[in-house]
């Protein structure tokens, strides 16, 4: 090599230990300085807390992390790693203002469904990779108004108003159940709770006006079926006061003394009080029996 060309590049080369020899070096100071400027200025952009009933779910980049951490305070890279709390309790979707039409045509309004539903933990990360964070749009709130909709148009005013408003909720909690089971197996539904719906002012009229009818056709008839028994309890009462004469009372005696198989006398026996006279009444009755009897033999004899 020439030594003028040698002279040049020894000229030419940055000392060591003068600013720009070592560029890496100013790099990571530089980062270093950001990191603490992050640290101390925007804190919940490096720590962050998780609630309890949530797990944290992480994105970086626009792709979802296989990372679900725990209640607490944790931590991620900042303004790179994005973070979302994704309740894993128990909670209550409310579906509001569902229109309808059922099977005869009328249009009605269901104003409020709430679905009681949870998603189970080990199933965050899955749920979330095929429909995100908003999961419940799909499977809750989408799926309340196709469900209601198909469930309308299979029957009638009568029915759904009335007839068969009390299966609604079982139903509907069957049917997203069976769809979370085989499409989104960690969405679990708990229960589903529907109000009246709302239907036309005019049809309204009519059926409280049935309904007033059928009360009164209600009350009318429990009020002949008392008077019936009142009347019934009357007549039988009028009928016992009647019997109680002494030759009825005394009938009743001695149908009791003829039914007793064995009879005690004494002063002993004072469980068994007889009137003298009912029963001399008896021994007469008896005696008299007994010697018609022999007349009527003798009678038949010559």
């Amino acid at each position: 090599m020439d030594p003028q060309q040698r002279r040049t590049e020894t000229r030419h080369r940055p000392p060591v230990g003068e600013p720009g020899g070592d560029v890496s070096s100013i790099f990571i100071a530089f980062g270093v300085f950001i990191a603490i400027a992050a640290l101390v200025m925007f804190p919940s952009s490096l720590v962050h807390q998780v609630p309890e009933g949530y797990v944290g779910a992480y994105w970086r980049g626009g792709a979802l992390l296989n990372i679900i951490t725990e209640p607490g305070f944790q931590l991620k890279l900042p303004f790179i790693t994005n973070y979302e709390p994704v309740q894993v309790t128990l909670q209550t979707d409310q579906v509001k203002d569902i229109p309808c039409g059922t099977k005869g045509g009328v249009m009605i309004t269901f104003e409020k469904i709430e679905v009681v539903n949870r998603l189970r933990k080990d199933y965050v990360y899955d749920t979330l990779l095929n429909y995100g964070v908003d999961y419940d749009n799909t499977w809750i709130y989408d799926k309340i108004h196709h469900e209601i909709n198909q469930f309308c148009s299979s029957y009638s005013l009568q029915q759904v108003y009335i007839d068969i408003f009390d299966q609604i909720d079982e139903r509907m909690k069957e049917a997203l159940q069976a769809d979370c089971t085989r499409y989104a197996p960690g969405i679990e539904i708990i229960s589903v709770r529907v109000t009246k719906p709302k239907i036309p002012e005019s049809v309204r009229r009519n059926f409280e006006q049935m309904e007033e009818e059928r009360t009164k056709m209600y009350l009318d008839r429990q009020k002949s079926l008392a008077d019936a028994d009142y009347y019934r309890v009357l007549r039988e009462a009028e009928a016992n006061k009647l019997k109680l004469t002494p030759e009825f009372l005394e009938l009743k005696f001695i149908d009791a003394i003829a039914r007793n198989t064995k009879m005690f006398f004494g002063d002993k026996v004072p469980n068994m009080v007889l009137d003298q006279r009912l029963l001399g009444n008896f021994l007469n009755h008896s005696t008299k029996d007994k010697f018609n009897d022999g007349n009527l033999d003798m009678a038949t004899d010559s």
